[in-house]
């Protein structure tokens, strides 16, 4: 039996079975590219991935961290370097570069720091405290800035919807400098809710360290003063290093009772 045939002049030629079959699953030349399959579409995250990325996980770790720093600091007890004093086996730079490090993790964990720059002055004197503690300052802002913004800033933003944190996050935002020089230079604001208030914030690293920097050495540099001639209370430099404390204080005070309306928007 035949498959196919062709004729020509007549003639019948017979076309074999396996021959017709090649010839059918050719595909005929079109003059057009082959269309090329769907993308292949990258798979969604599983659900607990999406859970450990959101921004109210993140701020819940950066909760759980700050709290178990402040239960360290209870119960390390840092305090007792006023009472017992900076181990014996340290001493010199080495020590004052261990003190930086404790200085800053200490300001992460929510220890005052006035303790921290009375403990300097009083264990490595007026010079070397005072480097030790800007240090340690520079360094605890950078650490609780990174974890704020790292951990806080998508959770809190959308949060700021009241006018007075709206002013607030605008100046920090647009004069990030000299707004965290102002807040460094006058004591009355928290140092911790300064430095998570600018993480949330969209001011830069170098300005928020820089500021911080400059900003906190008059008032660290009294402190560390009056840390290093604690033992004579009745000196003029002692008491020269009070005054310093408790001046920046007041005008701060002052000055944000007379700022109080652009801080309220009006």
């Amino acid at each position: 039996m035949l498959d196919a045939t062709t004729r020509s002049g007549g003639t019948a030629t017979a076309t074999p079975p396996a021959a017709a079959t090649e010839l059918a699953s050719t595909p005929l030349p079109t003059g057009r590219p082959a269309l090329a399959g769907p993308a292949a579409v990258p798979a969604a995250p599983p659900r607990w991935a999406r859970a450990l990325l959101s921004p109210w996980f993140r701020l819940s770790l950066l909760v759980a961290l700050l709290a178990g720093a402040a239960g360290c600091v209870l119960a390390f007890e840092p305090q007792r370097l006023l009472s017992d004093g900076w181990p014996a086996q340290l001493n010199g730079a080495a020590a004052a570069v261990v003190f930086a490090v404790a200085y800053g993790l200490c300001t992460v964990a929510f220890v005052p720091r006035p303790l921290l720059n009375l403990a300097a002055g009083a264990l490595f004197g007026s010079q070397l405290g005072l480097g030790a503690a800007i240090a340690g300052t520079v360094l605890g802002a950078g650490v609780s800035f990174g974890l704020g913004r790292v951990l806080g800033q998508d959770a809190l933003r959308p949060l700021l919807r009241a006018r007075f944190l709206k002013a607030a996050d605008g100046q920090l935002s647009r004069h990030g400098f000299r707004s965290m020089l102002a807040v460094r230079l006058f004591p009355g604001i928290p140092f911790a809710a300064a430095n998570y208030c600018a993480a949330i914030s969209r001011m830069s690293w170098p300005s928020f360290l820089l500021a911080t920097g400059l900003g906190s050495i008059p008032n660290t540099a009294a402190y560390v003063v009056a840390g290093a001639r604690a033992s004579t209370p009745t000196s003029p430099v002692f008491l020269v290093a009070m005054g310093f404390i408790a001046v920046p204080g007041l005008i701060g005070a002052v000055v944000a009772w007379r700022k109080r309306h652009h801080l309220r928007g009006r």
